[in-house]
Order: structure tokens, then sequence, then C-alpha cells
């Protein structure tokens, strides 16, 4: 993550209060927000019990101020459609990704600068405890909300802080985690990279990402 920016935290935080829908009551949203901005955070990613409405328009706005991204992890179509009602317009700036929240933290989305979960979600502390052991060239901040509905705060791993914000915070902020042997990723071609290719017939250019080798490409 980069530098601490108070410009980029103070804009997220207001414009995810003009967002709600109770703009004279600071919400978890708020913080949230203001956290992703301040730290310009990049890949920003969500996984909610419900529709998780607020807390993801708050990551919204944050993207705004960062140029970042937003991931909103669900379970199912109809879980999705209910995310894009709560999010009205703002569902564009949002990447939906249907599946279980472990298996695509740990294996698509481990290199995120933000992952926000609810503590209501019924493996809230398996998936915490994976993401923070998972290695990673990267810090990253994990954020739990509603940690007082299901006692959740009475798990904490390494480093983690219980905030009394609304229904209670869990904020965790995980280092870079590398093996000794240099076995890990860091460096590696499981890195995304871009990639540019000249139509020597046309003379476009097109534009592709590349996740890992054998990975098919994005064309962007």
């Amino acid at each position: 993550m980069a530098c601490w920016s108070a410009e980029n935290a103070t804009k997220a935080y207001l414009k995810t209060m003009k967002m709600g829908k109770s703009p004279k009551e600071p919400d978890v949203a708020e913080f949230i927000s203001a956290l992703a901005a301040g730290n310009n955070s990049q890949l920003m990613v969500v996984a909610s019990a419900t529709t998780g409405g607020t807390t993801t328009l708050g990551l919204v706005a944050a993207a705004h101020q960062t140029g970042g991204h937003v991931v909103c992890i669900v379970h199912s179509l109809d879980e999705l459609r209910f995310c894009q009602k709560a999010l009205g317009f703002s569902a564009v700036r949002v990447e939906f990704v249907i599946g279980e929240a472990q298996d695509l933290l740990l294996n698509q989305y481990w290199e995120a600068d933000l992952v926000v979960v609810d503590c209501n979600l019924e493996n809230y502390e398996e998936i915490a405890r994976a993401f923070e052991l998972k290695e990673r060239c990267n810090s990253s901040v994990v954020l739990g909300y509603n940690a007082f509905c299901k006692d959740s705060w009475r798990w904490s791993g390494l480093g983690t802080q219980l905030l009394p914000i609304r229904e209670g915070l869990l904020l965790t902020r995980i280092g870079k985690r590398t093996t000794t042997s240099g076995s890990n990723n860091c460096g590696s071609g499981k890195k995304s990279k871009w990639v540019v290719k000249v139509d020597r017939c046309t003379g476009e250019e097109h534009v592709f990402r590349v996740r890992s080798p054998g990975s098919r490409f994005i064309k962007a």
C-alpha cells in the first residue's frame, strides 16, 4: 500500500455520506471508505452475508478517489440481483463474482489491498485465518464488520483490533508473507502484467492482461 493520504480519506468519507440514505448518521461504511481511500487501495474485495449495499457503496466511493477496482463476492444469481438493486447506478462500478468467498480470496484475489468480510458469514473465522496465512507479495488489510452479531470479536488473529463502531469492526493488518526457500509467487509469472500487440495489417494496438502462464488473455 502507498503512504496515507488524508485528502483521499476525507473525500471518500464525505462522498460515502452523500451516497447513503442517512447522511447525518455516519456508519461503518464511511470508516471503511476512508480507510480504503487513505491507503490508496487498488484492489478491494467485499464478501457479505446479505446485500452489503452500504459497505460496497463505501468501497465504490474509495475507488473513485484511488482509481481502484471493487469486487463483490456473492453466493448466487439471486443475491447478485439483490446487490445490484441495492447499489443502484453505482452497481456498474462493481465487478460481481459468484462463488465461495474463501476459495476466491485464496486463489484469485489473494493480492487484494483491502478485504471486507461480513462476520455473519458462517465461516468468517476460517476465511480470515486462511487469508492471513496466505503467502503474499504485498501488505493487506482485512476488515470484519458486524463483529458483535456472532461474537466474532472473541476470535482475534495476530494484530487484530476490535473497533466499537456500530455493530463492531475487526481490523487486521497483514504484512508481506513469503517462504524462506523463495518458492513463492513474488515476481513470478503468476503476477499479472499488460501486453501490447500491434496488428501489422491494420496498425491497431490491442492491449491484453496476462494473469499467469497458460491463462487466457483478457482483452482490455
